[in-house]
C-alpha cells in the first residue's frame, strides 16, 4: 500500500503522515532523507525527530530507500523533495540523469512488502524560481511527483492542515 501526501510548506503533512503511521503500526519506521545543510536545517531536524516517541524506529537514508529493512512494516518517507535534492546534486544537476535515477529508485520501492507512506511538497505552485537551476528543479520536482502519485493507491494534499483526497 502507497500513500501520497503532498503540500506546501507547514501545510500539516508530516504531522497528518505521522498520526497515520500510528494509526496502521504500534512501531512505525521514520526514514529521514534530509542532510543537514547548515544550522538552520539542524534545528529543523532536531525539531522532527523530537516530535517522535520511543515507539518510532528512524533511518536516515538519503538516496536508496530501497535498502532500508522496512519489509512487512509502515514506513514514512520524509521527504521527496530533499531525497531529490540529493540526487539533483549527485547528478551534477542532471535533470534528466536524476529523474531516471529517481524513477529507478521509486521502481524499487513498489517491490517492498511495506506499507509506504510518502511526503512531497508542491513547490511549483509558488513563485517562480529565480534561478535556471531552480526552474529545473521545480519541474524535476514535478515530474516525480507525478510519477510517484500515479503509482499511489491513494493521495492526499494537504492545505491548511486539511487533507484534500485526490486519489482513493
Amino acid at each position: 500500500m502507497i500513500y501520497y501526501i503532498t503540500g506546501g510548506e507547514r501545510s500539516g503533512k508530516s504531522k497528518y503522515a505521522q498520526e497515520l503511521a500510528l494509526r496502521l503500526s504500534d512501531n512505525p519506521v521514520y526514514i529521514a532523507t534530509a542532510m543537514a545543510w547548515d544550522k538552520d536545517f539542524e534545528k529543523r531536524i532536531e525539531r522532527h525527530q523530537n516530535e517522535r516517541d520511543e515507539r518510532w524506529i528512524n533511518i536516515e537514508e538519503e538516496k536508496y530507500i530501497s535498502k532500508t529493512a522496512i519489509s512487512n512494516k509502515v514506513a514514512i518517507i520524509d521527504c521527496v523533495t530533499l531525497w531529490l535534492t540529493n540526487i539533483y546534486t549527485d547528478t551534477k544537476f542532471d535533470i534528466e540523469e536524476a529523474l531516471k535515477e529517481a524513477k529507478a529508485e521509486v521502481d524499487k520501492w513498489e517491490e517492498i512488502e511495506a506499507t509506504l507512506i510518502i511526503i512531497s511538497n508542491e513547490i511549483g505552485m509558488g513563485v517562480h524560481a529565480a534561478t535556471e537551476m531552480g526552474r529545473k528543479f521545480v519541474e524535476l520536482q514535478g515530474w516525480i511527483n507525478q510519477y510517484i502519485a500515479n503509482k499511489a493507491n491513494k493521495a492526499l494534499l494537504m492545505v491548511s492542515g486539511i487533507p484534500v483526497n485526490l486519489k482513493d
